[in-house]
């Protein structure tokens, strides 16, 4: 996969452990994506390659620079070093653009209320498709509900309070904040998000059938805003949901044990040992062996592999994407279940 090497132009602090990364253009092959997407970047600490999706805060054809924002991970080995190791006038490899958590078309997006729903660091797909939507003028309205501890913990505040003052009458935004001492403003509630009280609102200014709604955040809030929507009426067609991280169930580990596998990789056949509980791509990387992968949670695609003898068990994707064959299988999300299992990545 070809990859790009971008320059850091700048750093900006936007929380306590919160970074943006601001990269710079390159003057000649451009860094094209859409908003909504992401960058996948590429780090050797301690000899190791680590491999880690970060969404633009950045919106294409608004920011001259393709900016990322990077959240603190407690223990994370990739993000700990960003905040405290990357400087300006780094240079940083990176993969193209990918990700489908994008804007339909501009016929789709006409006449529509578009309703973001985030918390935390899940605010910056979003913020990159609030950018954009409000500056090409593609909606009627955007409203931007979004969860934090409290002002100080809220990422991009101040970036959203100068949207809200130059786009006055298209752009409406409810903050929840779990610690806050809430004062008369009566766009900021205290406690979690709340869809009831969200909708109830929606619901006076026009119809919700006119609404497209993005959420980017935990999946406890992804499945309590989803249902919330499809009670109230919204299509499943108009609902979009990010996801950063892949649940499994301990359950589906039940006929699962530790196997060892065969690994043909560049002409080369290796056997690795998966322990129950972590998935082939996860036994590649802790055995050493370099990896062609990014979101980790099965939408990528970039770590499928052709299976060519045995079963693996697809656990913490709830279906497995069209474009992946029946002898093939995402690495990130299969365990062996057979004794005989043999893999073979394509080199791309």
């Amino acid at each position: 996969m070809i990859t790009y090497s971008l320059k850091v132009e700048k750093l900006k602090k936007e929380t306590e452990d919160t970074l943006t990364i601001f990269f710079k253009q390159p003057a000649l092959k451009k860094v094209k994506y859409l908003p909504g997407q992401y960058l996948t970047l590429i780090f050797r600490i301690n000899g190791r390659r680590y491999i880690r999706p970060y969404s633009f805060s950045s919106a294409p054809g608004i920011d001259t620079t393709i900016n990322v924002t990077v959240k603190r991970v407690p223990g994370g080995i990739v993000s700990n070093h960003i905040l405290d190791k990357v400087q300006a006038g780094d240079i940083i490899e990176v993969m193209p653009p990918i990700g489908d958590f994008i804007l339909p078309d501009e016929a789709t997006i006409k006449g529509k209320h578009i309703v973001l729903w985030g918390s935390g660091s899940g605010i910056t797909p979003l913020l990159s498709i609030a950018k954009y939507t409000l500056h090409n003028k593609l909606a009627d309205h955007l409203t931007l509900v979004y969860g934090n501890r409290n002002i100080e913990s809220t990422i991009f505040n101040s970036e959203i309070n100068e949207l809200k003052n130059d786009f006055a009458n298209t752009f409406s935004v409810w903050h929840f904040h779990t610690r806050a001492v809430i004062d008369d403003n009566s766009h900021i509630v205290q406690g979690r998000i709340d869809p009831d009280k969200i909708l109830a609102v929606l619901q006076t200014e026009g119809e919700l059938s006119k609404t497209l709604h993005y959420i980017c955040g935990p999946v406890g809030l992804k499945e309590s805003v989803s249902s919330k929507l499809i009670e109230f009426g919204v299509s499943q067609d108009h609902i979009y949901t990010e996801d950063f991280e892949i649940v499994r169930d301990p359950k589906d580990f039940n006929d699962i044990f530790t196997q060892n596998i065969i690994l043909e990789k560049e002409g080369q056949s290796t056997v690795l040992e998966v322990v129950k509980g972590k998935s082939i791509l996860e036994a590649c990387m802790d055995s050493g062996i370099e990896m062609l992968y990014s979101c980790q949670t099965g939408n990528c695609l970039l770590c499928r592999a052709t299976l060519l003898s045995g079963s693996v068990k697809a656990i913490g994707i709830d279906t497995i994407p069209e474009e992946i064959g029946q002898d093939e299988c995402l690495l990130c999300c299969s365990f062996p279940i057979t004794d005989n299992v043999k893999v073979s990545i394509k080199n791309r």
